[in-house]
């Protein structure tokens, strides 16, 4: 069994957005060797005060500089001394940069190094698993509620974490130490054997919530509070879980009303990703939520209204100069 008093994992995080900054706030504390990678602004402040998190009970922790190592991802090619080191990337940007941070992953992980994709949509995986590898991939799901503004990062709401193998596989040694890792670090992971279904769910629960906050300005919570509202998100999610039944998933045990009044109410004060992306004037992650479901809905010849209605409104939110 592998002594973590004496090897000490290292891990990348790729994208210090509001969950890359819960993941590097937290795991500060344990035992691990933290790479943080980021560019303009978040890296200037990282370097300069490191993390400032607000956890979900209230207090407020710091985590300085000197606990981690940054990587100024614009600043040039990455150091020797980073380079095929880490054993883990955490995967944590948003879609449109699954590109460049799958090529930065290959850099920084050794030969057997492990990405894990903890991105919201369908797709990210299974082209990090194109570049790299099946067997150097995870699928991840995350339902912790966070959010960040230009001072820190925001814990609001507590969830898990499940990972898991694109193929159903178990776990390696390394990979049962990061697991104990994220539970010393509370985050309340949970190993998967079927991650691709948990990545459909997490993506009917974001279709349901991320669209219609980012167009009402709303927080997670005041959907409930709405009826209308709470039927537009239940029968948005329904129409997209029968693309997944189409796509071969299997979530007839899934319980997806409760589900998602269960996530709602734990992310209650929560402003969602794609209203924050909204809020800062930046590009959703729209075409990988319901765009991916209207895309598979005309190749299965299953109408997808309301979806096309959400993902156009999105668009057109994206365009206006208001949120420029």
């Amino acid at each position: 069994m592998l002594n973590k008093w004496v090897y000490k994992l290292r891990i990348a995080i790729l994208g210090i957005g509001s969950i890359g900054g819960l993941f590097l706030g937290t795991l500060a504390d344990s035992n691990v060797d933290l790479i943080a990678v980021s560019r303009g602004i978040t890296a200037t402040k990282l370097s300069r005060v490191g993390v400032i998190l607000h956890t979900p009970e209230g207090s407020i922790e710091t985590i300085p500089p000197d606990m981690f190592t940054l990587f100024d991802s614009e600043s040039g090619p990455i150091p020797q001394s980073l380079s095929h080191s880490c054993d883990f990337a955490l995967i944590c940007g948003k879609a449109n940069s699954t590109t460049i941070l799958t090529q930065i992953a290959d850099e920084l992980l050794s030969n057997e190094g492990i990405a894990i994709s903890i991105q919201n949509g369908l797709g990210h995986a299974e082209y990090i698993a194109n570049i790299l590898g099946r067997d150097r991939v995870l699928g991840c799901t995350i339902t912790h509620g966070a959010w960040n503004d230009s001072e820190s990062f925001h814990w609001v709401g507590r969830g898990d974490i499940r990972m898991g193998f694109l193929d159903g596989k178990p776990p390696s040694e390394n990979i049962r130490y990061l697991i104990s890792s994220l539970h010393e670090s509370k985050l309340s992971p949970k190993w998967s054997d079927d991650i691709q279904k948990d990545i459909w769910i997490k993506l009917l629960i974001n279709i349901a919530i991320n669209p219609i906050c980012a167009i009402t300005g709303l927080r997670n919570g005041d959907i409930l509070s709405i009826p209308f509202l709470w039927s537009q998100a239940v029968r948005s999610m329904e129409e997209a879980s029968r693309i997944a039944k189409a796509s071969g998933i299997n979530i007839d045990d899934a319980n997806l009303t409760h589900l998602l009044q269960r996530v709602i109410e734990s992310t209650a004060t929560n402003r969602c990703s794609m209203l924050q992306d909204i809020m800062s004037g930046r590009e959703t992650e729209i075409d990988s939520l319901c765009g991916v479901i209207v895309s598979k809905g005309e190749l299965f010849g299953i109408p997808t209204p309301l979806n096309s209605m959400l993902l156009g409104l999105i668009k057109g939110i994206e365009k206006t100069s208001n949120f420029k």
